[in-house]
């Protein structure tokens, strides 16, 4: 089955500490995990930046929203336990547990009003909401960044082949290729091989070498292509290759790519433009957000 929204797991999280006694947040999640016969691939599954579990993340934000409105309480660090309150809730059987519910209770609207309002009013998320705040944000961020991979692809487009022979070196020096940006731009471009554009070093040292094929096409890159790029390192001696496009693949070049000897990497399009967002190559920041969580480790009294 699909992982439940957050909403959709205070019910059962509330029904598990009916027992009043006290509960570890990592038992209670392994419990729930079992009661929704979650595969192992749908606990692993990560929120988009990964550094979470989106299940692990859900659970956690319904405790949130159940000790804000006064269901559950702390009884120390990642334990908590049924309140009066809770057993109350539990005793009238509801069919479910969410945030128009928890709304009866004052307290719980102080935690949704943002401070800085002056007026009685409480903007609250539909109750169709599905994703946690984490989730919120990096849904966001990843619309973000789609669109602004979208505007770079564009903007290559635009611009001429030795343009994008210079974007390319840029791109694998950042990335840690070449050694210096002058010995990668002298090393690309210049070998004059058919199906090779430059060479590049793999490292810093040079202890390896890797062979650039960078095309600035519009249509889809297919097998034969990849196979002439393949002829042109078994024709260099060499084991290593990139292919980099600001289109795509077809099927054909990839399944190729995947049988033969020599290490090639195809890097299209989308993911040229997400490698040049990862490692800043002609974009800036515009704004840095942080999350940030409590240090346990500080709280600690020896």
């Amino acid at each position: 089955m699909a992982i439940p929204d957050f909403q959709t797991i205070m019910l059962p999280l509330l029904q598990l500490a009916a027992d009043q006694q006290e509960h570890s947040l990592r038992n209670t999640i392994e419990a729930l995990a079992e009661q929704y016969a979650l595969t192992k691939e749908e606990r692993r599954e990560l929120l988009p930046s990964g550094r979470a579990r989106t299940f692990d993340n859900r659970v956690g934000w319904a405790r949130t929203h159940l000790a804000k409105a006064g269901l559950l309480k702390s009884t120390r660090r990642g334990y908590f336990q049924i309140t009066t309150r809770g057993l109350h809730i539990l005793a009238q059987e509801p069919d479910r547990v969410d945030m128009a519910l928890l709304r009866q209770y004052p307290e719980y609207l102080l935690f949704l009003k943002p401070q800085n309002k002056d007026d009685d009013t409480v903007d609250l998320p539909d109750r169709s909401e599905l994703q946690t705040p984490e989730e919120i944000l990096e849904s966001a961020h990843q619309r973000v960044r789609q669109d602004l991979a979208s505007e770079l692809l564009e903007m290559i487009g635009d611009c001429s082949a030795s343009f994008f022979e210079k974007l390319v070196v840029d791109l694998l020096v950042r990335m840690g290729y070449g050694g210096t940006r002058k010995e990668a731009g002298k090393a690309i471009g210049t070998t004059g091989d058919e199906g090779i554009d430059g060479i590049i070093n793999e490292d810093r040292l040079g202890l390896d070498i890797v062979y650039i094929q960078a095309k600035r096409w519009q249509n889809t890159v297919t097998r034969p292509e990849i196979q002439k790029f393949a002829g042109a390192l078994q024709g260099q001696r060499a084991r290593k290759g990139i292919f980099l496009t600001i289109s795509s693949f077809s099927e054909g070049a990839k399944e190729y790519v995947s049988r033969i000897e020599s290490k090639i990497v195809l890097i299209d399009g989308e993911t040229l433009a997400q490698l040049m967002i990862d490692y800043g190559v002609g974009v800036s920041t515009a704004a840095a957000y942080e999350i940030k969580k409590i240090d346990a480790d500080y709280f600690t009294e020896l």
